[in-house]
């Protein structure tokens, strides 16, 4: 890909609209080989852009989904006990008595579980896909910060396993909290908004072939009304996406109050929402 425009057009291809913003900053990863880190609020298209990045360059997406309590050993690399055990039994039954190759045969490569961390620097090429990195500890990044300086894991038993091919990484933030400086410094970095009304209109056109026209700017100008109501969660593409296919799975060929109302659900995912929505009657919803 020689320039941010081109990869703009092959993401288009894969029906993921980038703006220029978003398009130069993945271009910019790419030609780098720098980790790419992406905010925003959820369902703006932040998983989605790794996923395509993924299918354009025809390689697997190794995802790490992130979570308080994340440790090591289910980020990195675990040692397979039971395996381990059967091969010291099975050992033993041969009569094999020699400690310290036993000991060294237990901890060779095969009884090594790849996590998603290990399995990105042993897999060329891969995408790696570190998600929602706000939900892990802060203690987690500094997990990160050897992966992602040298694309290195130190084994103990084993030594340094380094990637020949660095993976593509993408790291992904809903900006719950703060994530340290230090990982930041090792990044790129991207904040994405909520579409505009045109390029919303585009995306529910290219990834719903079948919805008019007419759906797809009512229901991109009813959520980007909604976008600036005081909700708990305001929707994001992802939601956009999600409603329209609801309302034309209803028959809808425009947005029918009545249609919107019944299928709101595919688009607000709080009771505070709905109420706040059917009872102030928005644009396209009828008030209750």
């Amino acid at each position: 890909m020689e320039s941010p425009s081109r990869l703009a057009e092959l993401l288009a291809e894969q029906a993921y609209l980038a703006d220029e913003g978003l398009a130069t900053a993945a271009f910019l990863a790419l030609r780098m080989g720098r980790p790419l880190l992406l905010e925003g609020e959820a369902g703006v298209g932040k998983t989605e852009l790794a996923r395509t990045l993924a299918t354009l360059l025809g390689a697997p997406l190794i995802r790490l989904q992130c979570y308080e309590g994340l440790d090591a050993s289910q980020a990195l690399y675990d040692w397979d006990f039971a395996r381990q055990l059967l091969h010291l039994k099975a050992a033993e039954a041969g009569g094999a008595t020699d400690a310290a190759r036993l000991e060294g045969e237990v901890y060779d490569r095969r009884f090594l579980i790849a996590r998603p961390l290990l399995k990105a620097i042993e897999t060329q090429p891969a995408v790696l896909l570190i998600d929602e990195v706000d939900r892990a500890d802060v203690e987690f990044e500094a997990i990160l910060l050897e992966v992602l300086s040298d694309f290195a894991i130190s084994v103990p038993e084993l030594g340094t396993i380094r990637a020949a091919r660095p993976p593509v990484v993408v790291l992904t933030s809903n900006r719950t909290r703060e994530v340290h400086d230090a990982l930041k410094r090792r990044c790129l970095y991207h904040w994405l908004e909520h579409p505009s009304f045109e390029r919303e209109v585009a995306i529910l056109r290219r990834r719903l072939p079948e919805c008019s026209r007419t759906l797809a700017e009512q229901v991109a100008a009813a959520t980007g009304r909604l976008r600036e109501a005081d909700l708990i969660k305001p929707p994001g593409i992802a939601e956009t996406l999600d409603w329209t296919e609801a309302l034309m799975a209803l028959g809808a060929r425009e947005l029918d109050p009545g249609l919107a109302a019944a299928s709101l659900g595919a688009l607000l995912k709080h009771r505070e929402d709905h109420e706040t929505v059917l009872g102030n009657g928005f644009p396209g919803v009828p008030r209750r």
